[in-house]
């Protein structure tokens, strides 16, 4: 780990945080929330994090989830780490296997899931010393209050408060998926590990995730054609 060398004695409050602001950023770790989705697989091929973490809270395509996790990971050379906590009691919807609730924007909402997800995670990535954490949300996101820019900002701010000063950082947020997928020059083959569906570990071909992954695929081949 690089330093930038001793801190004289003399110095003033001022270069003493600009000293210890250029060590952190020169060191910095970065931790990657990882589903095995198709965006924060494309988030890992295009930013290369250090540490991707992939949770399992109870959800129902959870192993298939992990295994595309694993698979992407051993691939790019991150090191990954898994953090099982079963919270499907807490949750509704497809992912769930439950009627949604009435507060559902979409028959995917899991309550406070982003929130559940980032809070495991960064309990994880402080652990193994990382300083930020990528989250894989995307632009159609916003749907939810949860997939927004200014819950990333608050959830951000929340966590960084905290001791350890993780940041939280959403990199594809004003990005579609294609634009992502281009953007970060993502390979078609690449997002055959991708597993997007929100009800089972074998894709049932009818959920808002898997019809997502089919509608990216063939916008994404029709570009290429």
């Amino acid at each position: 780990m690089k330093t930038y060398g001793a801190l004289p004695n003399q110095l003033g409050n001022r270069e003493r945080d600009l000293h210890y602001c250029l060590n952190r950023l020169h060191n910095m770790k970065t931790a990657l929330l990882l589903s095995g989705g198709m965006d924060s697989l494309s988030i890992a091929w295009w930013m290369r994090p250090e540490i991707a973490i992939t949770v399992d809270y109870g959800q129902l395509p959870a192993t298939a989830e992990k295994f595309a996790a694993a698979a992407v990971c051993a691939h790019l050379g991150i090191e990954h780490h898994i953090v099982e906590i079963d919270c499907r009691a807490l949750g509704s919807g497809d992912m769930a296997g439950s009627a949604a609730s009435e507060h559902a924007p979409a028959s995917d909402w899991w309550p406070y899931r982003n929130q559940m997800l980032i809070t495991f995670a960064v309990m994880k990535a402080l652990a193994l010393g990382a300083q930020k954490l990528l989250i894989g949300t995307v632009r159609s996101d916003g749907l939810h209050l949860d997939g927004t820019p200014g819950f990333v900002g608050a959830i951000s701010k929340l966590v960084s408060m905290q001791e350890g000063g993780i940041v939280v950082e959403a990199p594809a947020i004003g990005l579609s998926t294609e634009e992502l997928i281009a953007t970060g020059r993502v390979p078609r083959e690449f997002l055959a590990w991708a597993h997007s569906c929100h009800k089972a570990n074998v894709p049932c071909g009818d959920c808002r995730g898997c019809n997502k992954y089919f509608s990216v695929l063939r916008a994404i081949d029709a570009d290429l054609a």
